[in-house]
């Protein structure tokens, strides 16, 4: 009998067909393992964790997921402790326990102290966050909870980020949820 990750089938790489195997490639060798993860992506068997084996079940929509997800931490100009801020704020607000076990290891990697990690834990920004992490913050609240940015929120998340950033926290959400959402559901 297949073993299951949630609902879903839980593949070993030697159940993967070819499509299935760049995937997996993309994720286990990827940049994501270049990067020294601090959770271990596969278990002993080599099976993906967390969101991942979902994007083996559809290859083409799971390639395109990773390679976003890849972008997304690994190009764009945020730095590593805002990133985390708002990937942890998003798991926060959408209860999503795997991104905050995840997350909380990079962010602490990141330089978030425990006390800074309590607060986002709570909601809150943290009294240490530099103006650009107070501003990726409140725009990352307002965007999980109205899901937009009003007039006044754009400027000043603008003001504090410029374009270029607010365009990649925008994104950095909406991928974060989507994964939040796959974990739920899956």
């Amino acid at each position: 009998m297949q073993e299951r990750h949630g609902r879903l089938p839980w593949l070993a790489p030697a159940e993967l067909d070819a499509a299935q195997r760049e995937v997996y490639d993309g994720i286990a060798g990827g940049a994501r393992a270049a990067a020294g993860s601090p959770f271990p992506l596969v278990d002993a068997q080599g099976r993906l964790h967390g969101p991942f084996n979902a994007m083996l079940v559809s290859p083409t929509l799971g390639d395109a997921l990773q390679r976003l997800g890849a972008a997304i931490r690994f190009g764009t100009s945020l730095d590593l402790r805002t990133r985390e801020i708002a990937i942890l704020e998003v798991a926060r607000a959408a209860r999503s326990d795997f991104e905050w076990y995840a997350h909380e290891l990079v962010g602490r990697g990141a330089g978030l102290t425990d006390d800074e990690l309590d607060a986002l834990r709570h909601g809150r920004p943290a009294a240490t966050f530099s103006a650009v992490e107070h501003a990726v913050h409140g725009a990352t609240v307002a965007l999980v909870r109205a899901g937009d940015l009003d007039d006044a929120a754009h400027a000043r998340a603008v003001g504090a980020l410029g374009e270029v950033a607010l365009v990649e926290l925008v994104a950095l959400v909406g991928y974060y949820q989507l994964l939040a959402l796959a974990l739920r559901v899956h």
